[in-house]
Parts: C-alpha cells; structure tokens; sequence
C-alpha cells in the first residue's frame, strides 16, 4: 500500500505587499531585494486573519480536488510555526472548522521543512492502514513575528497556506521520504522569545545568519533529494519537476545545478510569494498542479530546509 497526492489546493491573502512599498518604510529597494532573493512581492494576512483560517480555505480546494468530503477527513496534519495560540493545536481548530471530528489531529513544529515532515508522517500512517486517508497542511502568518524595521529578515517571508490529500494508493504516489535535523544549529535562524508569566521573554521576531544559512541550505537540499532518490532507486535525471522550498532564488537555482536538473525543471513562486516558511512547497506544488505542468505519470521532487536545522525531501509519482 502506497499513499498518493489526490488533490492540492492553496490560499493566499488579499494584501499585497511589493518590495517598492517596503522601501518607503525601510532601507531597501526592488532592485536590492530581486537580485539577492528573487522576490518582488509577498502577500500579508488582514488583522483578523488566522494561520486555522488560511489553512481552511487551502484544505477546502484540496478537498474538493480530492472529491472527499470535509467530513470525512481521518487525519489532519498541520506544519507551521506560526500557530492560532499556543494550544489546542491549529490543526484541531481546522478539524472543527471543516465539521469533522474523532481522527487524529496534529501540528508539526520543523519550520520550513514542516510540510515535507508532515507529508511523511501522513504517508506512514495512510501506507500503515491507521488511517484511510490524510489532510496534509503546511500554513503561516509570519508578517506577525517579523521586525519590520529589518530589512534582513522583513523583505524575505510572506504569509500562506497550502494543502494536499492523500488516499490509499496501489502503486505510484509517495515513493521515497527522507528527514534530518540537526539541532546544533538552532541559533542560526531562530525566534528566540517565549512566553512567560504573561509577557513575551526574549525576542519575538526572527532572527536569522543569512550566510550561514545560505551555504547550509545548498548543501542539504541535494544531498536530501539525491538520498531520496537513492531509495526510491531512481536517478536524479528521472525527476520531471523540482518543487523546492521558495526561499530564495540564488539557493533553489544552486540545489537545480547539483541535481542536473535545467531550471525550466524547477517550480518558482518566491518571485510572487517570498518565502512562506511551511507553506511554501505546496503553494508551489498547486500552482504547478493548477496550471496543468504536472501530470500523471511525473515525478515530483520536494525539498526543505528550515530553522532547527531540519530538512527532507519526498519523492512523488503523480497520477
């Protein structure tokens, strides 16, 4: 028994923010940012917008791609980092807005690798027969825990959410998951506050080492795909797309050349999304489902590194 990807869907705030506005607040231009990050706009949540809210109407398009009822839904999943409030989970607060209820429902803390741990776990639990189907989700808010008078870490994130369905599958779908972590790294990109007696201890805004992060995520993000591929016993020439962490662009184009993939080959969204932490790979992986480049039959590779270190790739045959 393998677990496939049935539907995929996505949600993205009305706002838009380009990098032109931020340069009336801060010392930056496009012209800065493009050329360091790719990007040129992100989208950012209303005031009385939620991370459970983003993930609802992404889980809604997955859903109906899927043809399976809210309702019917045996296991939720949610990646972020950016939850509703500390607890109860942004995923039971999702099962409650779609009107299901009794699966399991959980969040997973991996920052921007979030969504391929969740899609892995999920995929364990749909292979296992523990569950007979999955709502994978990987949502954030993180215009809400930047300092937007940093023009290192203000200019590069975005908020989001995507979804996937995943249902029992006979033969292709998830084919290979691979997961590292490497909690040695932990203040290289981090939020470093916490709650305490009521007040926020510490920062609570993201703190980040470009450099090191840049040289690291490179490093890691091939290593994980090729690892991938290795179990899967495929070559990396057999991928039809790259669907990477939408970071920056300088890091998804260097992952490409290390795998020998030509960049027609790789899904780019960070140009219109910025990086959107857990949400990134599956804005992007709809996106190219929605616009028709992947079809059945393709091999879909998804990467990400995130703020731990933690890192992973899934393997996926479409159809």
């Amino acid at each position: 028994m393998r677990s496939r990807v049935a539907g995929t869907g996505s949600c993205l705030p009305a706002r838009v923010v380009t990098n032109d506005e931020l340069a009336r607040s801060v010392d930056t231009s496009d012209a800065w940012i493009a050329a360091r990050t790719g990007i040129r706009q992100r989208h950012v949540a209303a005031d009385d917008e939620t991370t459970s809210d983003l993930a609802l109407a992404a889980s809604r398009e997955a859903l109906a791609a899927a043809g399976l009822a809210s309702s019917d839904v045996d296991l939720i999943v949610v990646a972020t980092t950016t939850p509703d409030m500390i607890f109860p989970s942004t995923a039971c607060i999702l099962q409650a807005k779609l009107g299901a209820r009794g699966g399991p429902a959980f969040d997973v803390q991996a920052v921007c690798a979030g969504f391929v741990y969740a899609l892995a776990i999920a995929d364990g639990m749909v292979r296992s027969g523990a569950v007979r189907n999955a709502l994978v989700v990987g949502a954030e808010i993180y215009s809400r825990i930047l300092d937007w008078r940093d023009r290192g870490t203000c200019v590069l994130f975005g908020d989001g959410a995507g979804a996937v369905v995943l249902l029992p599958a006979q033969e292709g779908g998830v084919l290979a998951t691979k997961l590292y972590a490497d909690g040695h790294h932990k203040d290289i990109l981090c939020v470093p506050g916490s709650v305490r007696s009521g007040a926020v201890s510490g920062s609570p805004f993201v703190h980040m080492d470009g450099g090191h992060v840049f040289k690291f995520a490179v490093k890691v993000l091939a290593d994980a795909a090729e690892a991938t591929l290795a179990e899967a016993t495929l070559p990396a020439s057999a991928v039809d797309w790259l669907v990477p962490h939408q970071a920056n662009l300088r890091i998804m184009d260097a992952t490409a050349r290390r795998l020998h993939l030509p960049p027609e080959r790789m899904v780019v969204t960070v140009d219109r999304h910025a990086n959107t932490s857990a949400a990134s790979i599956p804005l992007a992986l709809d996106c190219a489902v929605r616009d028709g480049r992947v079809r059945a039959g393709h091999h879909v590779m998804m990467v990400g590194v995130g703020g731990g270190f933690t890192w992973g790739a899934a393997l996926v045959r479409w159809g």
